[in-house]
């Protein structure tokens, strides 16, 4: 019997690598999301299936394996995976799905937190004894504020839920979800997301970053922005200009940022941003826990295995064209 050849990323959860043993009609082969990209693509050559984690595929990469019928992603974005590629060769790109949302939507509200209360200004006056400056700027709420949700889909429902349960109003931009779906999750459609900026207390970012999205939040968009308001971006760098954001948050245009995913990743150490008080930084750790992480080397593989197998999660798939008639 010929094995299913899986390669997997080493630094994939355990429970993955667990449930692939369970299979002894299935061969996991692990690779380094460090190693360079010539030995990448000799392990790519044997494989049947790849689960990605910051890795590139790139069309070059995919026809360096013959082998190759399913293509994974432990996460939800792909923008760095050549979906047209997977898709002339018949090759389904596999997400997964809501693993990473609960967890993403909890940093949004962890970001929120920090900064209305001021989370990391507050602990360096109790350690520097600066105590009798408590008063010098004050906390705020969330209580009544505006929040303004960039993107309603797996992760922007669930921000939304917990920013209604925190007795937020909430109002809501997403030119592809309809105004129903909108208000009756208890939310406000809003149609003009320029005329909806200066509504807002909070912007919170949840949209892919395409060519329709990319620069999305430019100089003149963040200055349509309140001077008293907040950025979050969990979703893509690129989305926000950071020049622009750095000026409108140096200057006082802006009253903080809550920033996980930058134009260059890994982030140089020199960027602007981080030079800043008014701004909290994480190295795109949004979606990214011990559960998340747990949840997703599971779908991963189940995903994989389920095109090898000839039965797929459509749900999954990000090119549901590639999947062949027998499927």
């Amino acid at each position: 019997m010929t094995k299913k050849r899986l390669l997997l990323p080493d630094t994939m959860a355990r429970p993955g690598w667990d449930f692939v043993k369970t299979r002894s009609d299935v061969e996991a082969i692990a690779f380094s999301p460090l190693s360079p990209l010539a030995e990448f693509r000799v392990l790519l050559r044997e494989v049947d299936g790849v689960a990605l984690t910051s890795t590139p595929l790139r069309a070059a990469d995919i026809d360096a394996a013959p082998r190759l019928r399913a293509v994974g992603r432990i996460g939800v974005g792909y923008d760095a995976v050549d979906v047209q590629a997977l898709t002339r060769r018949g090759i389904p790109l596999m997400t997964c799905g809501t693993d990473n949302s609960p967890t993403v939507a909890e940093c949004v509200m962890f970001m929120m937190l920090a900064l209305c209360k001021r989370g990391a200004a507050m602990d360096a006056l109790v350690r520097q004894g600066r105590w009798t400056e408590r008063y010098a700027e004050l906390p705020t709420e969330l209580l009544g504020k505006t929040l303004l949700i960039v993107g309603f889909g797996r992760i922007g429902t669930r921000v939304a839920r917990r920013c209604l349960a925190m007795e937020m109003n909430v109002l809501v931009y997403d030119p592809y979800v309809p105004g129903e779906t909108v208000r009756a999750a208890g939310c406000e459609p809003a149609v003009d997301l320029d005329a909806a900026l200066p509504r807002a207390d909070f912007v919170t970012i949840h949209c892919p970053r395409t060519p329709e999205t990319a620069g999305m939040f430019d100089a003149a968009r963040l200055a349509r922005m309140r001077p008293a308001a907040r950025l979050i971006n969990t979703a893509r760098g690129g989305i926000v200009d950071e020049a622009a954001l750095y000026s409108a948050l140096n200057a006082g245009r802006l009253a903080g940022a809550g920033i996980d995913v930058f134009e260059r990743e890994p982030a140089l150490s020199d960027n602007a941003l981080f030079t800043l008080e008014n701004i909290i930084v994480s190295p795109h750790m949004a979606g990214n826990t011990r559960e998340s992480l747990d949840r997703a080397s599971l779908t991963v593989t189940r995903n994989l295995l389920s095109i090898l197998d000839g039965a797929p999660n459509r749900d999954y798939v990000v090119n549901p064209e590639a999947l062949g008639k027998d499927l």
